[in-house]
Order: structure tokens, then sequence, then C-alpha cells
């Protein structure tokens, strides 16, 4: 005579254990929650730059006019380059640029070169 044991293990009716789908939500939660507060944290600290002009002041020098916007009350630094016709780097210069009250900020930059440059913009900036 067949047991109702037998039959359940036979047609799989065996009792299903909690515990791994508990860890394993658990594990998945804790891993959603992570990239949230990374995506939120990388966002806090994000600067964007936007070019506004450029004169070329003479053959050794350019002035970049930018702005900053982005975090508000901690000092930013950014990249400004000079380009030459051939869009290769004739100048460069780090320039820091003080926390403020604001949360977009103008900025002017004079760049020194080896060469005749065409243009000047921002490359990058980043929270210093």
């Amino acid at each position: 005579m067949t047991t109702a044991a037998q039959l359940d293990d036979r047609y799989g009716r065996t009792r299903r254990r909690r515990g791994p789908w508990i860890v394993g939500i658990a594990i998945a939660a804790l891993a959603v929650g992570a990239f949230g507060w990374m995506t939120v944290n990388q966002s806090m600290s994000s600067v964007d730059a936007d070019d506004l002009g450029f004169d070329l002041v003479d053959e050794h020098s350019v002035e970049v006019r930018f702005q900053v916007t982005g975090v508000q009350g901690k000092d930013v630094v950014c990249i400004v380059e000079a380009l030459d016709e051939e869009f290769g780097v004739v100048g460069w210069k780090l320039v820091d640029i003080a926390a403020g009250d604001s949360h977009s900020t103008a900025v002017s930059a004079t760049v020194p070169t080896v060469a005749a440059a065409t243009t000047g913009l921002v490359n990058t900036c980043w929270v210093a």
C-alpha cells in the first residue's frame, strides 16, 4: 500500500523551505538599496560646466568664460584647455573655485599657451 508521504514525494508535493527564499529576498533588497544610495550620492556631488565663450588675448594666452552648476557650499576644481586649429591641446590650467552660496557660478580664467590657440573650453570639473 502507498502512503501519503510516498505520494507526496512522487508528485512533488513536498514541503518547501522558506529560509532560502527569505535570505534571497533580503539580499536582493540590500543590493537595490545600495545601488539606490550610490546613485543618490553620486548625483549630490555632480558638477556641470557650460562654456560661455572665449577671447584670444594674444599668441600666448586665451581667456575662457564658463559657468559651473551643481554643488552648493563645496569647493570645485576645473580643467580649462586651450586648443589649436587641429584640436590639439596647446595649454591647460587647473582652476580652483571657492565654495559659494549660489547654485551656479560664472568664472573667467586665462590659460597660458605654448602656441597660437583658436579656442578655449572646460574639459571637466569635480568637487574638491
